[in-house]
């Protein structure tokens, strides 16, 4: 089909921004709303548009500079950005085997003397640079632009995985190192679960999981997300290797994590069979996994080839398309979560995709259906998002049977009748019958047990019958359970009933941030809980908070604001706090820290920026003698105390308002 000058303008415009919004999504959001491969379409399109129409080729277009990780200028905080001494580059990629005889083809002709390959399995990761001084990591900073990117050294120190020091006896002291820092099956399984049983976003893939795990603000949580690493790339400034290969072998030895799958091809058949063994072999892994990377073994070799502004020429990728499997939908159910949002789930005739048997698959919301246009019967697509999670990815229409009908979204909830109420800006339909919704309450009882909150041992089938005697009905009535009601239970035992008022007993002493969480307000998870609690320190004061007080806290916007003033206006919310607070629990911070000095008596300090040691050793330091730390700026605060980087909102509402602005060397001095 011909086109115009001016349609191909048109059409290269739109798809610049229409890839720049992916990128952002991607690398940014980690919520991606396109598949790899519908977003290589697009790039290659545009990409093709853009040699054809030479007039309209531009150095700021996403075809040839590398997507980008860094946040946005609006985000609250960053990391600190660093200046990759080495420019990260990406990768240029094929679903064709034609291409791949292309690059072999285009290689021969570039390179005049013998080369092989080394085929390694591309890890659907996050994009890491390791530097090493002296044999001690230094810095990790993530790809960013290419040019830039976030040091994010203190969540990497929590990767076990990836070498802090090295031995003494290594040569090579001073070198960088990269690679991709990916989540296991096993732990992005775990993850999810933990997610959707907290009614959290779920993560789409690993990927995502991976990179957002890898940017939280709080390493200590990075730590229990059981991320892990694979490198792949070493860089000397004084040559040290002849190959890749022997680079790789070097770094095996130093105890990094070097994949055990790397192999060294002699020709193009070696890698096409390389290929065809992995696509159906990398199901097995533990790890996830999208396709082959192929690369000139020889460094004098990569040297010569050369790079473009946006890949290597000797390097490219070879993506595995994504296993899809047809099934018919038998029914849809409808299933009311702990906080009352109502999920439709399609039930399918059973079928096997990448290893396992899939037999339902969430429709997320009536908007999801209508645009599935999903019919009862209907002939469906399956493929798995990260290959864990079932979802459905289209419809056969030419299988659709004339009788087939629409599955109607219910008015009233399943399982109390209620009405379903669902707000503008809300995808889900909710049941507001948050009290006295059978289903609601046995959810929160669940999610005030769990691990990660009160560590009560008390499952699904302990709930369920615990509540079908009519033992249970609010949070507080666990802790006035007794032994003979108990043993009245079916199949309990003496032990079984002692060891679960001994968990009881232990759970008195959970940390109030821990208790908030298990409290199971809408939209507070364990991260919120935890701002929520080092800013009011107790109970009371937050309740009493008012909504603006509410939205000064760090990372608490408008939709966790309102949810927090809704929970605290319902007062049989009120009188289980006050009951579990009769019952022993903790609903203030136990404040621990050893008191120096009174240097700080009454005055407020607000952290913002980089600084010679951590946040959290400054806001130790800060209590130690004395002071209160906040974290917004308002009329009652003493010092903005900023480092490098301070976030620019902050120091101009510390200038609006007056507010003293110390650096970290005044701060030493005025505790001194």
């Amino acid at each position: 089909m011909k086109i115009s000058k001016e349609q191909a303008r048109e059409r290269i415009s739109l798809l610049r921004r229409e890839i720049e919004e992916h990128n952002r999504r991607y690398y940014v959001d980690n919520k991606p709303s396109v598949s790899d491969f519908e977003y290589d379409l697009l790039m290659q399109e545009l990409q093709f548009l853009e040699t054809k129409f030479p007039q309209f080729f531009s150095q700021d277009s996403p075809s040839v500079r590398v997507g980008s990780d860094l946040p946005l200028q609006t985000s609250k905080k960053e990391f600190v950005q660093v200046t990759h001494k080495h420019p990260m580059l990406s990768l240029s990629n094929t679903y064709d085997k034609l291409e791949l005889e292309a690059f072999n083809e285009r290689i021969k002709k570039s390179i005049d003397s013998d080369f092989n390959y080394v085929c390694e399995l591309k890890i659907d990761g996050t994009a890491i640079s390791l530097t090493y001084s002296n044999n001690r990591l230094i810095r990790a900073v993530t790809r960013g632009d290419g040019n830039t990117g976030d040091d994010v050294t203190s969540n990497v120190i929590n990767i076990s995985s990836i070498p802090k020091n090295l031995p003494a006896s290594n040569l090579v002291k001073d070198f960088e190192i990269r690679g991709e820092i990916f989540m296991p099956w096993s732990s992005f399984d775990s993850l999810n679960k933990e997610r959707e049983l907290n009614e959290e976003p779920l993560f789409a893939n690993p990927r995502n999981a991976a990179a957002g795990s890898l940017k939280l603000l709080d390493s200590s949580e990075v730590a229990k997300r059981g991320l892990n690493a694979i490198l792949y790339h070493v860089i000397t400034d004084t040559p040290f290797f002849a190959t890749h290969y022997e680079s790789l072998q070097w770094a095996k030895d130093c105890g990094f994590p070097v994949s055990e799958h790397i192999v060294l091809c002699q020709d193009l058949d070696s890698v096409l069979e390389y290929l065809e063994n992995w696509d159906e072999k990398r199901k097995t892994l533990d790890y996830p996994t999208d396709g082959v990377v192929v690369k000139i073994n020889e460094f004098v070799h990569q040297q010569a080839l050369g790079i473009t502004s946006k890949s290597p020429k000797w390097a490219t990728a070879y993506k595995f398309k994504a296993e899809q499997a047809l099934t018919r939908i038998i029914s849809v159910d409808y299933q009311v979560g702990r906080t009352g949002a109502v999920t439709p789930v399609a039930n399918l005739e059973p079928v096997l995709l990448s290893g396992t048997t899939v037999k339902r698959a969430s429709l997320h919301n009536t908007d999801q259906m209508q645009l599935l246009d999903i019919h009862i019967n209907d002939y469906v697509y399956i493929e798995k998002g990260g290959e864990i999670i079932p979802k459905i990815t289209g419809v056969d229409i030419s299988k659709r049977v004339t009788t087939a009908e629409k599955p109607l979204f219910p008015e009233f909830c399943p399982d109390c009748n209620s009405k379903l109420y669902r707000a503008e800006d809300e995808a889900k339909f909710y049941c507001l019958n948050s009290l006295h919704c059978p289903t609601q309450i046995k959810g929160k009882f669940l999610h005030f047990a769990g691990r990660k909150a009160m560590n009560i041992l008390a499952g699904e089938a302990t709930v369920d019958q615990l509540y079908a005697l009519g033992y249970i009905r609010k949070l507080s009535d666990l802790y006035h359970l007794s032994k003979e009601q108990l043993l009245s239970l079916e199949g309990w035992k003496e032990r079984s009933a002692e060891r679960f008022l001994e968990s009881l007993n232990t759970s008195k002493s959970t940390p109030f941030q821990k208790v908030l969480f298990a409290l199971g307000i809408r939209h507070i998870g364990e991260t919120t809980a935890k701002s929520l609690a080092s800013h009011f320190g107790n109970i009371a004061n937050l309740m009493e908070a008012a909504y603006d007080q509410l939205l000064e806290v760090e990372d608490i916007g408008e939709t966790v604001a309102d949810s927090i003033v809704s929970y605290f206006s319902e007062q049989e919310n009120i009188s289980v706090i006050k009951e579990l607070i009769e019952a022993g629990l903790l609903f203030e911070i136990k404040n621990d820290i050893d008191i120096k000095s009174d240097k700080l008596l009454g005055k407020n300090i607000v952290i913002s920026g980089n600084f010679s040691i951590s946040r959290e050793e400054l806001k130790k330091i800060i209590e130690s003698n004395s002071g209160k730390n906040l974290s917004s700026v308002t009329s009652n605060t003493t010092y903005l105390l900023a480092g490098e980087k301070a976030g620019p909102s902050k120091l101009d509402k510390a200038k609006k308002l007056g507010i003293t602005v110390i650096d970290e060397e005044e701060f030493f001095k005025i505790i001194k």
